[in-house]
């Protein structure tokens, strides 16, 4: 694989503890509906304690009848970005990118450049795993300690955008309980690496979020 330059397309932060997650379906106007919009950011402690997983979920509100069609875009980089000592600039990033049929991973390791550019660190490859298929079996690949999977699942987020909507407006003044899922029954592009903890810093508190960057 070549080395690529990339620009941001958008990012989603959180502060990293045992489980976080952040969230934000089709609001940004420049990547609305696109291969590059990022609708869910999660990171959290593994089944295995001594590990942490980053999901990166795109594309959102994918109905089951398109999901056979999704696929990632060759284009897109996906980069996770881990800061280490609480400045708020990646000392780590994990870098995932589609071609022909599987997702590479590289890192986490030091980026060339930090801030909204990056190149694709080629030299700090760590494995790849076959895109799984929508309705087939989850493919999950493991090399160098790390554990990777990439492919359609169920979007897992939960929200009443109706009432919301309601809320906003004024007619309403809370969540109902229960609530209406708005989406239920649709899907997401998945992206999922889990890495021993060692590997992304051990003092215990890493801020980290996700970034979307297409090739220029």
């Amino acid at each position: 694989m070549k080395n690529m330059k990339i620009y941001l397309g958008i990012g989603v932060a959180v502060i990293a503890g045992f489980f976080l997650v952040a969230a934000d379906h089709i609001d940004a106007p420049a990547v609305a509906g696109g291969t590059s919009d990022i609708t869910d950011f999660y990171a959290f402690q593994g089944q295995n304690t001594d590990n942490l997983v980053f999901v990166a979920n795109v594309q959102g509100l994918i109905s089951p009848a398109n999901t056979s069609d999704a696929a990632f875009d060759e284009n897109v980089l996906i980069e996770f970005n881990i800061d280490t000592d609480q400045d708020n600039i990646e000392d780590l990033v994990i870098q995932a990118i589609p071609r022909n049929g599987k997702m590479y991973f590289f890192g986490p390791s030091a980026p060339s450049t930090t801030g909204l550019n990056s190149t694709i660190l080629i030299e700090n490859a760590k494995g790849s795993v076959d895109i799984s298929q929508y309705g087939e079996s989850a493919i999950i690949e493991n090399a160098n300690q790390m554990k990777f999977f990439a492919g359609p699942r169920d979007d897992p987020f939960f929200m009443d955008f109706a009432r919301y909507g309601d809320i906003i407006a004024g007619n309403e003044t809370e969540f109902a309980n229960p609530g209406s899922d708005t989406f239920a029954g649709s899907n997401v592009m998945s992206i999922v690496v889990e890495v021993p903890k060692n590997l992304v810093g051990s003092t215990g508190t890493i801020n980290t979020w996700v970034e979307s960057k297409r090739k220029q």
